[in-house]
Formats: C-alpha cells, sequence, structure tokens
C-alpha cells in the first residue's frame, strides 16, 4: 500500500531500486555436445534413450532363478543382453520399462527355457561377457528389428523355435 507524500519516512524504510537484469543474447547451438537436428541421432552404439531407463535392471534381477543357462553362459551376461532389448523394446514405445519387456528380451532369446538347440548354440558367443562390454550388449539389442520389438512376449513365445524369422544376427557371431 503506497504510503502519503507527507508522512515521513526513514531511510532504511524507503523504496530501493529493483535489481535490472540484463536481456540475454540470442542463443545458438555452439557446443560440441548439443543435438543439431529434429530428432535423436541414430548409428551404431548410440543405443535407445527412453525414459527411466535404468528401472529395466531393477526388475530384471526378478528373472536371476528362473533362467535357463546352458554350461559356459552366465547369468550376468543373460541379464545385460536381455536387459539391453528390454530398454530399446521400452523406448520404442516412448515409455519406461516394465516387466514385460523384460520377459519379451528373455523369451526372445530363450532364457526362460524351451529354447531350440541352434539357438542356444548362436547366442552363446553373442552373450559372452556381455556383462562386461557396452559393444556386446548394443550388439545383442540391435540383433531385434523393430517388427520383432512390436510383437508382444506371448506372440515371442508362440514362434521362439523360428527365431530365425525374429532375430537378425550380427555376422561375427
Amino acid at each position: 500500500m503506497t504510503q502519503p507524500s507527507f508522512v515521513p519516512i526513514v531511510e532504511a524504510d524507503q523504496v530501493r531500486r529493483a535489481y535490472q537484469l540484463r536481456v540475454p543474447s540470442i542463443w545458438t547451438q555452439s557446443r560440441a555436445s548439443e543435438l543439431r537436428g529434429t530428432g535423436q541421432p541414430t548409428g551404431t552404439l548410440l543405443g535407445s534413450p527412453g525414459p527411466d531407463q535404468g528401472f529395466a535392471l531393477k526388475l530384471a534381477r526378478r528373472f536371476e532363478d528362473r533362467l535357463v543357462l546352458a554350461p559356459g553362459e552366465s547369468v550376468e551376461d543373460a541379464i545385460a543382453g536381455c536387459t539391453a532389448v528390454a530398454m530399446r523394446r521400452s523406448a520404442r514405445f516412448g515409455r519406461a520399462p516394465v516387466v514385460h519387456d523384460l520377459t519379451f528380451g528373455f523369451t526372445l532369446w530363450g532364457f526362460l527355457g524351451g529354447a531350440p538347440a541352434d539357438l542356444v548354440e548362436a547366442r552363446g558367443p553373442l552373450f559372452r561377457s556381455a556383462g562386461h562390454h557396452y559393444q556386446l550388449q548394443r550388439a545383442i539389442a540391435d540383433s531385434v528389428p523393430d517388427r520383432t520389438l512390436r510383437l508382444t512376449p506371448e506372440a515371442v513365445a508362440e514362434r521362439v523355435g523360428e527365431w530365425h524369422e525374429l532375430l537378425v544376427l550380427p555376422e561375427s557371431a
């Protein structure tokens, strides 16, 4: 409320000037880490960014006691590779990972049982040391084409015997 001009005011109570912020200069994309273009860049080792993807690691631990491993395979490698698939699938739909994404990944690669012998043989070199190598995790996730990512875990379970149609393995695997 304003004070009439005839009422005396001590100097400490007088209104002070407001701080004036400078007008910012024009913004430009000048830093090396800034994204250019309208979308997320794609390519080798760039991954599939999505919201709250680390939650997939917590969900993956629920599958530890149900995994069916061949001799020479480790739980850590299976979790690392299938979690990469789950994170890619959830990012494809623009959401955080859910248990169905992990069920999808573990079923697709035959870690929940019922995997054909040729799938178990083919996944061996690809999953070996995947828990320690980002490149292997990316190769596993990139082996699943978009058309397969759109399938439900139940549809993948029905077609696990036709895994050649569901996966595109890298040449070195």
